[in-house]
């Protein structure tokens, strides 16, 4: 298969874990003859410095000439440090989203079983956690009218849903319980707000098109408090664009760190797959951003475009890496991290000799030793 891929490497880690998420695509295109064309744009706080705008023509006109796009992370100190500022990196991305009408985020969530032990949630509580989050991601609060008075003392952020807006993203949902655990729960606020109510009604009545598939719903407050109480009772989370922000942050812990947490955008023609985390401007070129979650984004490039085997093969190495301990600080365990650039290194070797079962796996496969 060819696919084209616009890569948007953004701003603080985001150049350094894109890299291995290319280099893992690198290897499964030589180990299962495809081609993948990269080109790469600025995005984010770098294409403000060089253009004054955190989306350029030229980037946004890549995009739409792409297959697919792989991003990195955007955001800058001196624009989160600053209220006052009228242009933000942040905007880039809302901007490309609504472009190419990416209306729905996916992010999986997984207690990987050699990580329970680093979250900050009891072992018997997260093992055996694995849900998808569905987020609306093209309207409510973050894309309506935006008003500040005068003086400065008054601001409103409207939120807007429309019925077509929400059936979309919610027949999506639905389809992806089919073939899960066939339970999707609704997130919402519809005791308090009028668009939830919407969602709510919306969403009942697609309901009963999917005769299989249980419908559940949680108030945004208690479905925080659910997730860290008992997250194996979710299998499908469908929510609106800020609760759905908020909520899959908060997953981040029961995979041991955000790090690990991959995503992709789809709607339009063109698919966007991302980690989740931020730009982590002080772990700029330091070497130690964990690049697992860009990794897992680009297994869901390849599952988008039902490259199923390829996908897993990925996931397998990041399987591998966690077993093995081949990490960065965040989730070591053994007191002795690797790189970014190592864990990719391992990625990429693993994908290329996944069937290789030496006793010193882990030795050769890290470049450590020259026993084969």
């Amino acid at each position: 298969m060819r696919i084209n891929i616009g890569v948007l490497p953004g701003d603080g880690i985001g150049p350094e874990v894109t890299a291995q998420a290319i280099k893992a695509l690198k290897a499964i295109a030589g180990e299962y003859n495809h081609t993948f064309n990269f080109k790469s744009a600025a995005v984010g706080a770098i294409a403000i410095d060089e253009t004054g705008s955190p989306l350029p023509k030229a980037t946004l006109d890549l995009c739409k000439a792409s297959d697919a796009i792989l991003f990195g992370a955007i955001g800058h100190p001196k624009y989160d440090n600053d209220p006052s500022a009228k242009i933000r990196p942040e905007q880039g991305l809302l901007a490309l989203r609504k472009a190419l009408g990416l209306y729905a985020n996916i992010r999986p969530v997984k207690a990987y079983e050699a990580l329970v032990h680093k979250s900050p949630l009891k072992e018997e509580i997260i093992t055996g956690a694995d849900m998808l989050i569905f987020r609306e991601l093209t309207g409510g609060i973050y894309f309506g009218e935006k008003q500040l008075s005068e003086d400065g003392n008054m601001a409103s952020d409207l939120c807007i849903y429309t019925r077509s807006e929400i059936e979309r993203i919610t027949h999506l949902a639905f389809k992806a319980a089919e073939g899960r655990r066939k339970k999707v729960t609704l997130v919402d606020k519809a005791n308090v707000l009028e668009s939830s109510r919407l969602w709510r009604k919306i969403v009942t009545e697609i309901a009963a098109e999917y005769k299989n598939v249980t419908l559940d719903f949680l108030f945004v407050d208690n479905a925080a408090m659910q997730m860290i109480l008992n997250p194996n009772q979710f299998d499908i989370i469908l929510t609106e664009n800020m609760f759905g922000d908020i909520i899959s942050d908060e997953a981040s812990v029961i995979g041991g760190s955000i790090g690990l947490l991959s995503s992709a955008s789809i709607g339009g023609k063109t698919g966007l797959f991302e980690p989740i985390h931020g730009s982590f401007p002080q772990a700029t070129g330091e070497g130690i951003a964990n690049p697992l979650a860009s990794i897992l984004s680009a297994a869901m490039l390849l599952s988008h475009f039902g490259l199923t085997e390829e996908a897993k093969r990925i996931e397998q190495a990041v399987d591998k890496s966690l077993e093995l301990d081949i990490t960065t600080s965040d989730i070591n365990s053994n007191g002795s991290p690797v790189s970014t650039e190592q864990v990719g290194n391992f990625i990429e070797d693993f994908i290329y000799f996944s069937e290789d079962t030496n006793l010193n796996f882990k030795n050769i496969h890290l470049g450590q030793s020259t026993i084969i």
